[in-house]
């Protein structure tokens, strides 16, 4: 019971989540305050880009963001509707209709929410560097091409197909450019850009989105301009309710909820990390990050959002401007809301070219030059799996991305592994005896697993012309039971050749291996087991003046 309650308190809110409030609430508020800020365009625009629309990109940021904030793991981590998100959903609302997009959430809560109470949350540590930084690529490239419809002005594609593949929708949508507007959208998209881009040379914390969108809302209303619009928004949160959750439902949305499961998952404990590394804000807990993002995702289907998950680019601008408690992260929840309360008829009128720009500018942000030179120089096993993984991310999806990704890698990173196993052969250590030219002495090294034991097996069987060989196994870094049954029919065949063999120094992590499948049992004598190499050696050359003996009698 003790341990069960130990279990509940670690993954549950506490005091000590607001322990440094008395002294950073002042700068808490300002960042939530500044982060609500550039979240506004980012929650209007990834809403509107998934096909749910801009009132449920508010929803999901306002919502899971609050829940997010005081049920996860990070002190600081920010929380709601990202690109990587978009990119999954995207597909779903082609698919399946608006209306699965909250049982698609609801659902993907509760898986995120089982897998952190089974305390799965270090399963990000088994993705490779290489596989994230690749998808990150394949993300960044699917959002800026998910733009390219609004920047031209076609994007609902005026009841036209078009395809569910970003690269290819983003073709489409060029014959179908509006020539009238064309001008108009293009523009906002460069004043968006531009001012995004030279925001943060006049002042850090200038939110160059929130100056752009305003301007060019204003410029387009005044001149009338032919552009299309967010729309009408809710001047208030909807009422939570069940979406629909029968079994024809369930059974058709499970797949994608897997999906939007994993990519929750994983970006959310990757946010929390690169929250950490930032600042000095406390560890984060990944496991209660999990619950948190779990909870966060069935709150916002019940409203009417989008899967939620943590946001790198939100919880960094959090850290830079201070916030340290998750006050910061509930004050920007808390600016959304009285946005969708106060400000909705304006918000309203914003153009979506104004909401294309923030997307690529942020889509081109989200590579960083330094990172893809580092992954792609690190090896040329790295750059392949960095390459495939984001070009299968734009090509098929995420899930398809990165388990290809993690294939790849694991062959590498099992050629690689059964390289480094080998067998040397070296001299007898001490002053040459008579007889040594009959004796063999190898080193095995690196591993002896299923991909290398063959290999480095024949090495020693094959030595012609000696009566005695010593293996050493002190040396071996892994061992597997494929491993072990290889040198157990090297033992033997040896062995039957004539050639008595001696083990010295198996590991103690190995012996028990090396007992169940046979290799002690192989030897000759259960004293051909040495723990030392002068011992060993001298029970060799003993072997060898035995047998020079024996040949002097017969003769």
């Amino acid at each position: 019971m003790q341990r069960f309650a130990a279990y509940l308190r670690a993954l549950a809110p506490g005091p000590s989540d607001y322990a440094s409030l008395p002294r950073t609430w002042r700068l808490d508020l300002l960042a939530g305050l500044t982060v609500g800020i550039v979240a506004l365009p980012l929650a209007l625009a990834f809403g509107v880009s998934s096909g749910v629309g801009a009132a449920a990109g508010l929803v999901t940021a306002i919502v899971a963001g609050l829940v997010a904030a005081v049920f996860g793991g990070s002190h600081v981590q920010v929380s709601g509707p990202t690109g990587a998100m978009v990119v999954v959903l995207a597909p779903i609302v082609a698919a399946h209709g608006v209306a699965a997009v909250a049982t698609v959430s609801l659902l993907a809560g509760v898986i995120v929410l089982v897998v952190g109470l089974l305390r799965l949350g270090r399963i990000i540590t088994v993705i490779p560097w290489p596989v994230i930084e690749g998808f990150t690529l394949g993300i960044a490239v699917i959002i800026f091409l998910q733009q390219v419809p609004n920047a031209l002005g076609v994007g609902d594609f005026q009841g036209h197909e078009h395809s569910t593949n970003a690269l290819v929708a983003a073709v489409q949508s060029f014959a179908l450019a509006d020539v009238p507007g064309l001008p108009w959208t293009l523009g906002i998209v460069a004043v968006v850009a531009a001012a995004m881009a030279l925001a943060p040379r006049v002042h850090p914390h200038l939110p160059g989105s929130i100056i752009a969108i305003v301007i060019v809302s204003v410029v387009a209303t005044l001149a009338n301009a032919p552009v299309a619009r967010i729309g009408a928004l809710p001047s208030q949160l909807p009422a939570p309710s069940v979406p629909p959750l029968d079994w024809p439902t369930v059974s058709q949305l499970l797949v994608p909820a897997l999906t939007v499961a994993a990519l929750a998952a994983i970006e959310s404990l990757l946010s929390a990390r690169v929250a950490g590394a930032l600042a000095d804000t406390g560890a984060y807990r990944p496991d209660r990050e999990l619950v948190g993002q779990g909870l966060a995702s069935i709150a916002s289907g019940l409203f009417g959002g989008m899967p939620a998950t943590g946001a790198i680019a939100r919880t960094a601008v959090n850290v830079r401007s201070g916030g340290r408690t998750r006050l910061a992260a509930v004050t920007h929840a808390v600016v959304l809301l009285l946005v969708v309360l106060l400000a909705a008829p304006i918000v309203s009128q914003i153009p979506l070219a104004a909401l294309a720009g923030v997307l690529m500018v942020t889509a081109v942000r989200m590579v960083a030059p330094a990172t893809v030179r580092a992954v792609v120089a690190a090896s040329r096993g790295d750059a392949l799996v960095f390459a495939l993984t984001a070009v299968a991310t734009v090509a098929f999806d995420l899930i398809v991305a990165v388990i290809l990704g993690l294939v790849v890698a694991a062959f590498l990173a099992l050629r690689a592994l059964a390289r480094s196993g080998s067998a040397t052969r070296e001299p007898l250590p001490g002053e040459p005896e008579p007889g040594d030219e009959r004796i063999a002495l190898f080193r095995l090294d690196g591993a002896m697993f299923f991909g290398a034991a063959e290999s480095v097996a024949a090495a020693v069987e094959e030595v012609p012309g000696v009566e005695v060989v010593i293996v050493r196994m002190s040396t071996l870094g892994a061992l597997d039971a494929t491993g072990a049954r290889v040198i157990t029919e090297m033992v033997q065949g040896l062995e039957r050749r004539g050639v008595t063999v001696l083990l010295k120094g198996i590991q103690a992590q190995h012996l028990a291996l090396a007992r169940r499948v046979g290799i002690l049992d192989s030897l000759r004598h259960h004293r051909h087991l040495f723990a030392s190499l002068p011992e060993a050696v001298e029970h060799a050359r003993s072997h060898v003046r035995r047998a020079e003996a024996a040949g002097r009698g017969a003769g």
